[in-house]
């Protein structure tokens, strides 16, 4: 059920999920759903498909939010676009104001603090990050093993009282997450790390098979790529056919130029000539 809010625009609004409704979902597990989405029809897709949730770049928020006024966006803060902490304020709350509902930052718990002082809805992100994958060393489940379990936990814990509302735990051993969910107020939003968390999040390239290879926590449920492989071989084709009729000369046809009536052209054919006469002379 859709709830009626004011944006951080200032702008009544009606959200399929709010900080307060994941809040409330705590310890049901799949509530909600969330994918990816940069662009306006994706936004609207999801929006269609019955999905409450999106995550999507900063820059990207009001391109989404054109595409669907209803679901959750969370604005991931890109680690180039934000370093110092004025910009990092400054990308949050344009933000929030051109639409998102939150934002997403792996960035130092200070971070966290200082976005959370401001009443901006914090998602954090642990368990395995892309971005700092090299501290690991390869892309592993994260959690597997006791001292590092017990280290990720005590980093949840850190999270949840610099501020942060939410957490994307990504590749974490699905046991591990079972236990953190019930020791933190956190919302859970899983990626990877198994079915216990409010919010289950898979990227919209690897649900609708976008890329070659999908990863072993996705699901593939479409083969978006082979659709793309099939438009490339039909682009080359109709290209060859085009290069094709222009070396036969059959392309342009009547059909396809601009001719005058009989009476028109036979004027502009004098009147050249009459030009051309003149330009000899």
């Amino acid at each position: 059920m859709a709830d009626r809010i004011f944006s951080f625009g200032a702008q009544p609004v009606t959200r399929a999920a709010t900080v307060a409704s994941l809040r409330a979902a705590r310890g049901r597990h799949g509530a909600y759903a969330q994918v990816t989405a940069e662009t306006a029809d994706e936004a609207a897709a999801a929006e269609a498909a019955g999905i409450e949730m999106v995550t999507c770049r900063a820059s990207n928020v009001a391109e989404v939010r054109r595409g669907s006024q209803s679901v959750f966006i969370t604005a991931a803060l890109g680690f180039a676009e934000a370093i110092t902490d004025e910009e990092i304020l400054r990308t949050a709350f344009k933000a929030v104001t051109s639409g998102a509902d939150a934002v997403l930052t792996g960035r130092r718990l200070e971070v966290v603090e200082m976005l959370a002082s401001e009443d901006i809805p914090v998602v954090g992100h642990l368990g395995f990050v892309p971005r700092k994958s090299t501290w690991v060393g390869k892309v592993r489940g994260v959690g597997r093993e006791p001292d590092e379990a017990e280290a990720l936990f005590h980093r949840f814990r850190r999270l949840e009282e610099a501020g942060a509302f939410a957490v994307e735990a990504e590749l974490v051993s699905a046991p591990l997450l079972e236990e953190i969910g019930k020791r933190t107020e956190l919302v859970l939003i899983s990626l990877g790390s198994g079915p216990s968390a409010e919010v289950q999040f898979l990227f919209s390239s690897d649900i609708c098979g976008e890329a070659d290879r999908v990863p072993r926590h996705a699901r593939q449920y479409a083969d978006l790529a082979a659709l793309r492989r099939q438009m490339q071989e039909m682009r080359v084709a109709a290209l060859k056919s085009f290069r094709a009729d222009v070396a036969e000369q059959s392309f342009p046809a009547i059909a396809e130029s601009i001719y005058p009536d009989e009476n028109a052209l036979r004027e502009m054919q004098s009147r050249l000539d009459a030009t051309n006469s003149l330009g000899q002379g």
